[in-house]
């Protein structure tokens, strides 16, 4: 699959319905190892910037977790293998960010009236309309695939 392709079926997840972390992780299943449902809870509590906190944006925090679980180290005395995936990770997030601006969720929607609080807004066309995030998920979908070589 392209990195193109991989962008379209992570955007496809959030139009379903799944979070922007979710809808990324989902996309690559078959390059980390995790089962759909696996995915789908492990990336549940990114969405919204981080259970709706506004941080760091679900699709980016999703995309690490394509890079850590592919090409991420397991010794924590291998300094080497730590410090390359950091620099990958810092050049992923800057080519987000060149794309879009930023990595925050509260930076990527500053123009989009949300709601606060933990409670999740429905799902409707208004929603989607008014929303950049399917985008965002594409975009980090495509850069994670790239990274990987696609």
């Amino acid at each position: 699959m392209t990195a193109e392709e991989k962008g379209t079926l992570a955007k496809t997840y959030f139009q379903e319905g799944y979070n922007c972390a979710q809808s990324v992780l989902l996309a690559f299943c078959d390059e980390t190892g995790l089962t759909k449902e696996q995915a789908a809870r492990l990336a549940s509590s990114f969405g919204g910037g981080m259970g709706r906190l506004r941080e760091v944006c679900g699709a980016v925090s999703s995309m690490f977790t394509v890079l850590g679980a592919t090409s991420g180290y397991s010794d924590p005395k291998d300094k080497q293998q730590k410090d390359a995936l950091y620099a990958k990770v810092q050049q992923l997030a800057e080519s987000f960010r060149e794309k879009n601006q930023s990595i925050i969720c509260r930076d990527l929607l500053m123009d989009v009236e949300t709601t606060q609080g933990s409670v999740s807004e429905e799902r409707t066309k208004d929603y989607y309309d008014r929303r950049p995030c399917a985008c965002y998920v594409e975009d980090a979908a495509k850069l994670i695939a790239k990274e990987l070589e696609y």
